[in-house]
């Protein structure tokens, strides 16, 4: 979802980057949903995995996302820590079968949905974590993903809305740390703004974890 976030600073440890969305939420559910799931991840379709496929939607906002994985015939989990966003996403999606969770990278317990995924997708997430959060994050990605599993990473790139908590993160970057993780790169792409701000620009990238057994050594 466009300009969301991974964590939150709310007296539990957790940092600041869901600053400004609960008081946003409202006009954000409009914004979110205005746009689907196809259009802004049509360059990796054809990269998901066989339904039924066990997915994991990491700060799914108001479950566009999620909603549309589901009705593949997936078993979504979807993590959003923001309560308000996902109060309007258990609402709006009231209907799709997604398993909603309050948490948030780079610890991500999952302490009621233990277990590995098929799928991990964090949109607009990544550039709201540090250097040293995207290092604890993309380590934590690994382990939740089953061998051969795809992490698909979606990065905004450009001015940073006021009062928000967000970072510059390069596409080369994000691949580089994913391959120290065995994530190897399989897609990279880049797309225009879907709401038409022409000061904003996205990148695409699909990482697959290479099965331990392959590993060089």
């Amino acid at each position: 979802m466009d300009d969301r976030s991974a964590a939150h600073g709310d007296g539990t440890g957790r940092v600041g980057g869901t600053a400004g969305y609960a008081r946003e939420a409202d006009r954000l559910v409009v914004q979110y949903e205005e746009v689907t799931f196809g259009e802004v991840h049509c360059d990796v379709l054809d990269l998901l995995p066989p339904a039924p496929a066990r997915i994991l939607d990491i700060g799914a906002g108001t479950g566009r996302d999620a909603a549309a994985l589901a009705a593949l015939g997936h078993g979504v989990v979807a993590v959003e820590p923001t309560k308000e966003l996902r109060i309007h996403g258990q609402r709006v999606h009231a209907d799709s079968a997604i398993d909603w969770v309050d948490d948030v990278l780079p610890g991500l317990a999952l302490l009621q949905e233990p277990g590995r995924f098929d799928a991990i997708f964090a949109t607009a997430v990544w550039m709201h974590l540090d250097a040293g959060e995207r290092e604890r994050a993309m380590a934590r990605v690994a382990a939740l993903l089953m061998p051969g599993g795809r992490f698909f990473v979606n990065l905004r790139h450009g001015p940073v809305p006021e009062g928000r908590h967000m970072f510059d993160v390069s596409p080369a970057e994000t691949a580089e740390l994913g391959a120290a993780h065995r994530l190897r790169t399989v897609l990279r792409s880049e797309r225009s703004d879907l709401h038409g701000r022409d000061s904003v620009r996205w990148s695409s990238l699909v990482l697959q974890l290479e099965d331990s057994s392959d590993a060089p050594g």
